[in-house]
């Protein structure tokens, strides 16, 4: 299982993040992203801690990737904060999307994909024409997991197969019981519309792979 949208108490997680390690590891996860929620007051702080997690990884047998979630910015300072953060050391940016569960200020979608961040979190009712921005500009977008956020995934998967864009499952973890193993991944996959064996491909292969040097996930 390779998941890249995770939460530790550096945000609003309740693991530190050696035990969200530990359990992932023993979840069978071969790769996993922590990425904190951020804004303008806290990035510095949690980018900061997060790559003293790194002083951990030659003791798991999983890949650990630092990054930050960038949550409830107004959209026209999502552009700089990407850019911040990734000064900063993060190794992956993730974008809060504008799931109908959360008041998420319109045009958070847009701009997340302009700014060019890796992973479009929970994207909820994203338009066609955002899609095919996300396919131009080489953005994931997420199929999650998580209750509430997870009622759109259906409707991000037949606008993302339309418009060619890429997608992933990914947890966006807060307790342990979120946590996942690679058959379950499939199977979100499967229930948001994709067939077996693009489910299967996508879990395996996660899109964003190759770019963060990572192996193929088993199932």
């Amino acid at each position: 299982m390779i998941d890249l949208h995770t939460h530790t108490v550096f945000s609003d997680g309740e693991l530190i993040p050696a035990e969200l390690l530990r359990r992932a590891e023993a979840s069978g996860y071969t790769a996993i992203a922590i990425t904190d929620h951020v804004d303008f007051t806290n990035v510095e702080h949690v980018v900061g801690s997060m790559l003293k997690v790194k002083e951990m990884e030659d003791a798991y047998s999983l890949k650990v990737i630092i990054g930050v979630e960038i949550t409830h910015v107004p959209p026209e300072k999502i552009e700089r904060l990407v850019l911040l953060s990734r000064a900063l050391g993060a190794e992956i940016v993730v974008v809060h999307g504008e799931t109908p569960v959360e008041p998420v200020a319109p045009g958070t979608n847009r701009a997340a994909i302009e700014a060019g961040v890796d992973i479009l979190a929970h994207p909820g009712f994203i338009a066609l024409e955002e899609a095919e921005l996300a396919r131009e500009n080489d953005v994931v977008l997420e199929i999650t997991s998580r209750l509430g956020h997870n009622i759109t995934n259906g409707h991000v998967v037949r606008v993302a197969k339309k418009a060619g864009a890429k997608m992933a499952v990914n947890t966006d973890t807060h307790a342990p019981e979120d946590l996942i193993t690679s058959k379950r991944a499939v199977e979100i996959a499967i229930g948001a519309g994709l067939t077996r064996e693009e489910a299967v491909e996508m879990v395996r292969a996660h899109p964003l792979a190759s770019q963060l040097g990572l192996e193929r996930s088993g199932i």
